[in-house]
């Protein structure tokens, strides 16, 4: 157990002082940094490549989704124009929106090259696909009451405080494994989780980052809250993040868009999307 919470606490400072940077203020919005920027992968020789279908949904915002006009957009289509740009195939692109049901049958029909649209990659979907590497993960955070707040280290801080968690969920056997000095409170609905720490009856909840994000710049905080502490990444708990899916027979398409995603990281237009996307970070 020690070993445990020993990863998970570095897992966090490593994390924290790569989006973060040195000296950085922790109110202010952060980008995640996932590529080792010493790391140089070699530029692809796409020529041969007839055209680059991606394959995404429209029920998945801020990732994708139809705005009011109509238009397929959001985080993954504008990350895909981008790696079109990066790989210079431009002309040879398109994104095309169907149900997430009729993804895979899609891919394998050869209706499209890669799938941009939250697959997870697991050990047995690697079965069925070549996944570029991860561009984003999702931490897992601690919220509390903004005069409250705690900051790391959070594991004796937090002894004997009341933590609400998602009942059943992989945060909470992460909370339970991790911080096994706080006193679990479990909800079956987020809704009376964000109310319970709104009215003061727990003193801090933990659960996934991305989400909480959404509620503190939402009406419904009310401004009440910010993180604290963190982020804690955890793929044992809460997977290796979103990737992109090519067929399994294409690992070479999968090292382009490895490629792309790095180069489109270390120049900047990553951190320009999330930004847009996610305005108050879950990092």
């Amino acid at each position: 157990m020690a070993f445990q919470r020993r990863s998970l606490v570095l897992a966090s400072m490593l994390i924290a002082s790569l989006a973060l940077g040195e000296g950085a203020h922790v109110a202010e919005p952060q980008v995640p940094v996932l590529w080792d920027a010493k790391e140089r992968l070699p530029k692809p020789d796409l020529s041969a490549l007839p055209r680059l279908r991606f394959l995404t949904t429209t029920d998945f915002p801020p990732f994708n989704f139809l705005d009011g006009t109509g238009k397929l957009s959001g985080f993954h289509i504008d990350l895909a124009r981008a790696i079109c740009a990066e790989l210079g195939i431009v002309d040879k692109c398109q994104i095309q929106a169907l149900p997430w049901a009729e993804l895979e049958g899609a891919l394998e029909k050869g209706e499209g090259e890669a799938i941009i649209a939250g697959i997870a990659a697991t050990p047995q979907s690697r079965q069925t696909y070549a996944f570029s590497r991860s561009y984003l993960q999702f931490p897992a955070r601690f919220i509390m009451p903004k005069g409250e707040a705690l900051t790391e280290p959070l594991f004796a801080r937090l002894r004997g405080k009341r933590v609400g968690v998602i009942s059943g969920s992989a945060h909470e056997r992460m909370l339970r494994d991790y911080f096994n000095t706080v006193q679990v409170v479990t909800f079956d609905r987020p809704e009376d989780l964000y109310a319970n720490l709104k009215a003061g009856k727990i003193d801090a909840a933990f659960g996934d980052g991305m989400r909480f994000a959404f509620w503190l710049g939402g009406s419904d905080a009310a401004g009440c809250c910010r993180f604290a502490g963190g982020p804690y990444l955890a793929p044992e708990y809460l997977g290796s993040g979103m990737a992109i899916a090519a067929r399994s027979d294409d690992p070479a398409l999968a090292a382009a868009l490895d490629y792309a995603l790095q180069e489109i990281s270390l120049k900047g237009t990553f951190a320009e999307f999330y930004l847009r996307y996610f305005p108050v970070s879950f990092f």
